[in-house]
């Protein structure tokens, strides 16, 4: 028995062999009825066909013969296409030459659906190049296992190059993209796959006519995308390239060619470096091209798309062949036309197309193809020719290629990876993340600074430079040409930089920028980074002037005046009653000669007790005589109320003259008239003034309505009628103020008012009190006035919409949990360079300044210096001025004589100082010798 089968199947070998080796003769072959349905403009798939017809012709060791019908449709004529092909396929069974398959090279719409709906309730064998993947196939999703096995669809390379895409924002970690394509490519089906999963804002687009293109490209860049990729022809790429703006080319640009069209790139561009990606065939086949291209003809471009059809065409045609010469065709297949189809008798044929086609040993003329036939994944929609794909980078000056590099080569496929040979190479052609950063000049968040990297420094500039090292960006930065960072007016328009935001002409909004809620109608803000932030008051700090002598303003001249004569006078009484009294020292010294204290009051001693007297130390011995003795009493009283009145003058004095501030408080400013008060124009503390005095006024509106409603009862009407006005109207005559004292437009301008101002009268500027703060801590003198109102966060502002702000969110929110934000507080606020150093307010103790008290060490200088000058004249007056008195030799001193001599002037001078013992003469004796030539100076 098992001898029997083997002879069998060594019979049925014999047979195919003997078959082949007839047909490779060419006295047998195999003919083969193709339907081919092409759309409107695919003539590359025409062409193909035909080539391969005429090269099955040419090589009739292939044992074939190949009878095409051919239908032409629109790809948006759905019912024409449909009628052509019912009725071509109705000939064909009437002459009894139905077709073996269905080859399908319509791309895509509504043409490429109904091809596919026809194949599949006809049952007829299909070999499909449309464009898509499974889920982009509507009419084949839904298969049984059956037609799977022949109805096949194999993606044409104009689909697979367009994943090249997807590698390349992948490996560079692009985060925005524009894919401009033109009518070589269909990518309508690739709006959703194409970049799914992948965090990259993107636009896929039509490239626009030649009126349009420049305007298409600009609005591209104000969507913030600063990535371009092309599909297309070179022609196509040339003129995106021409039509963009010069500075497009800059390192914060990357630019993509991608193109199945042979030859280099070339542009009218004056220096541009661009990426440029364009298919190669497979070395193993590029013999096998040459020969097509000359012998066969096959030479219409793209030369991959001619290749892919007439392979695919090849193959399909040998898939049929084999399954005929196997035996495995149905023999009785049942044919059925478009009329006899209503919906359900689709017919149940079991041919394994996708098995033989996938066996085609044919060598590939472009590239191997690569087909899913095993795993998870379907064979439609993951089968397509495996072509590699170079990369270079072009370097484009005066309109042609300059340099050429090459950068490295992707294989075709919908997951495969890009091969880069030099990582740094590819570096330089990727865009930088490049910023468009508007601000408005304001101390300490932003100040110029022609040294810094970017020509500005202050708290913001830090802050966006620590965003930036975690968000991986850089920032170019401008000022808006108004100096406002935005406000709306009555038509509903915005200036300053929210219409920048607004306009796409700008990334980011940067500064002390408070988050209004009519603001963020129109544009997004980060979350705050800086505390709540409100209005206070700027005015100029009262300045008390300083005078060394300072302390002897506290009385007036006169005063001063009639101080001195009284000390004079009383000097010169004293001296008086003490010379005529007969109970003083000098007139009564028998009297008085045991006291210790013994002081006769000459004029000079009256003098000087009438200045000590004044003194804690006190004016010393008083005088002896009862009358005398009243004047003293009588000077130390004066003495005690002066100096008490004195002592309590200078303190009220100095103490008056710190408490000198008219303004402490918004209500203060509002309830006088002397100083004008206004905020910067523009400013949020400029709207916030407009908006109150706007409630007010509405809310009169309301209440006057609500008063003179006719439709009240007497009692309703009751309830409403009151003396006084319920809302107060101190926002509206701020307002009225503010208009009327002018707003300044600038803080440099409001500064320069305040320091024009005086006290009493002036001007007060209104602002944010961070900026008041920062010119507090940087001037000697100004001052903060009151407290915060009003009180609004800073935010970063960035366009409507915009990813930025997640992104900056998470950075914010990292240096806030880090205490960055912290530390450039304490740099900008405490620790700034620029600080004034003076003293503030809150560093004056209670003490008297030496700038108002520093004349009493003048005063001790000078006392000082007068009795050193007062010491130099004594000595020499002394010493040379006073004339000696000679005494003869012969002559006796005579104590008695020298008594009486010394008595008139001082009786005690001799006594006191011990020269002259009333019982004795020892003391003289001793000082002077008794006998001799004698001289000596008294």
């Amino acid at each position: 028995m098992i001898q029997k089968v083997k002879l069998k199947l060594f019979l049925k070998l014999i047979l195919i062999l003997t078959g082949y080796f007839y047909e490779s003769n060419g006295q047998t072959s195999q003919n083969i009825n193709v339907l081919f349905v092409n759309e409107v403009g695919n003539e590359v798939a025409a062409k193909a066909v035909d080539v391969a017809v005429n090269y099955i012709k040419k090589n009739p060791s292939l044992g074939l013969s190949v009878e095409v019908m051919a239908v032409e449709g629109n790809r948006t004529d759905s019912k024409g296409l449909l009628e052509a092909i019912c009725s071509r396929y109705a000939q064909s069974l009437q002459s009894n030459q139905p077709p073996h398959v269905i080859f399908d090279t319509t791309k895509t719409g509504v043409s490429s659906e109904t091809v596919k709906s026809v194949a599949s309730a006809l049952g007829i064998p299909t070999v499909s190049a449309s464009l898509g993947q499974e889920g982009d196939l509507r009419q084949w999703r839904d298969l049984t296992d059956k037609k799977k096995a022949y109805l096949l669809q194999v993606m044409p390379p104009s689909d697979v190059l367009p994943e090249v895409i997807r590698s390349i924002v992948v490996y560079m970690n692009i985060t925005n993209a524009a894919i401009l394509y033109d009518e070589t490519f269909v990518v309508d089906h690739k709006y959703k796959a194409l970049l799914q999963n992948i965090p990259t804002r993107h636009v896929i687009t039509a490239i626009a006519g030649d009126r349009d293109r420049a305007q298409q490209i600009e609005k591209l860049r104000n969507l913030d995308i600063n990535n371009f990729f092309i599909l297309g022809t070179l022609q196509s790429i040339k003129n995106v390239l021409e039509s963009a703006k010069k500075e497009y080319f800059e390192r914060n640009f990357a630019w993509h060619a991608i193109t199945e069209s042979k030859g280099d790139l070339a542009s009218n561009v004056e220096n541009a470096t661009v990426m440029f990606l364009r298919p190669n065939p497979d070395s193993k086949s590029k013999d096998r091209l040459g020969i097509m291209k000359t012998t066969y003809n096959l030479k219409h471009e793209p030369e991959i798309e001619s290749a892919f059809y007439f392979d695919l065409a090849l193959r399909t045609f040998l898939a049929i062949k084999s399954i005929l010469q196997v035996g495995a065709w149905p023999p009785n297949m049942k044919y059925q036309t478009c009329d006899e189809y209503d919906g359900t008798n689709s017919p149940d044929h079991t041919i394994d197309l996708r098995s033989y086609f996938v066996e085609v040993n044919e060598p590939p003329t472009y590239a191997p193809f690569e087909f899913s036939i095993k795993g998870t994944k379907p064979f439609n929609g993951y089968s397509f020719m495996k072509f590699d794909v170079d990369i270079h980078a072009v370097t484009i000056r005066g309109g042609a290629s300059v340099n050429t590099r090459n950068l490295g080569s992707w294989t075709a496929g919908l997951e495969n990876p890009l091969q880069i040979q030099n990582e740094e190479d590819i570096k330089n052609l990727t865009a930088d993340v490049v910023y468009r950063v508007y601000t408005v000049v304001q101390a300490p968040f932003i100040m110029k600074d022609e040294t810094a990297p970017k020509g500005y420094k202050g708290y913001c500039i830090d802050l966006i430079d620590e965003i930036a090292k975690i968000v991986k960006f850089d920032y170019e930065i401008k000022e808006v040409e108004d100096g406002k960072f935005g406000n709306m007016n009555e038509k509903g328009e915005w200036n300053g930089v929210v219409r920048k935001l607004i306009d796409k002409q700008a990334d980011i909004g940067l500064g002390s920028m408070s988050v209004m809620a009519e603001r963020e109608t129109v544009i997004d803000f980060t979350v705050p980074y800086y505390d709540l932030v409100g209005i206070t008051i700027l005015m100029l700090l009262p300045s008390t002037p300083s005078s060394l002598f300072k302390f002897l303003t506290v009385l007036e001249t006169n005063v001063w005046l009639c101080i001195l004569a009284a000390y004079f006078f009383t000097s010169f009484l004293m001296w008086i009653f003490d010379r005529y009294s007969p109970y003083s020292y000098q007139n009564n010294r028998d009297k008085y000669k045991d006291d210790d204290e013994k002081r006769e009051f000459t004029l000079k001693e009256c003098l000087w007790f009438c200045m000590t007297s004044l003194t804690p130390q006190g004016g010393g011995e008083a005088p002896k005589n009862l009358s005398g003795r009243l004047v003293a009493a009588t000077w130390w009283l004066f003495g005690f109320i002066i100096i008490a009145s004195y002592t309590a003058n200078l303190a009220a004095f100095l103490t008056v003259s710190r408490l000198d501030t008219p303004v402490e408080s918004l209500d203060d400013l509002s309830k006088q008239y002397k100083i004008l008060y206004a905020p910067l124009n523009g400013s949020s503390a400029m709207t916030y003034f407009e908006r109150m005095a706007d409630i007010e006024r509405r809310f009169y509106e309301i209440w006057k309505d609500m008063s003179l409603n006719d439709s009240l009862t007497p009692v309703e009407r009751s309830k409403l009628a009151v003396w006084d006005y319920p809302v107060s109207d101190k926002y509206t005559k701020m307002w009225q103020a503010m208009k009327e004292a002018g707003l300044p437009n600038t803080l440099d301008e409001a500064v320069e008012r305040v320091r024009n101002s005086t006290p009493s009268s002036g001007f007060a500027f209104l602002g944010d009190a961070t900026d008041i703060r920062y010119q507090v801590l940087t001037s000697c003198d100004l001052q903060i006035v009151g407290e915060e109102f009003s009180r609004k966060p800073y935010a970063i502002a960035v366009q409507q919409g915009s990813p930025l702000k997640d992104q900056f969110n998470n950075a914010i929110l990292m240096l806030l949990n880090k205490r960055q934000l912290e530390k450039l507080k304490e740099k900008w606020w405490k620790k700034d360079d620029i600080s004034g150093k003076c003293e503030k307010p809150e560093d004056q103790s209670d003490g008297i300044s030496i700038q108002n008290i520093g004349g009493v060490f003048i005063v001790i200088f000078v006392g000082i210096g007068m009795a050193c000058i007062t010491l130099a004249f004594e000595f020499w007056y002394y010493k040379f001025r006073k004339t000696p008195k000679v005494v003869d030799n012969d002559e006796q001193f005579s104590p008695s004589k020298f008594k009486s001599d010394m008595g008139a002037k001082n009786n005690s001078f001799g006594s006191e100082r011990g020269l002259i013992d009333p019982s004795t003469n020892n003391s003289l004796k001793s000082r002077y010798p008794p006998a001799g030539n004698f001289r000596a100076r008294f």
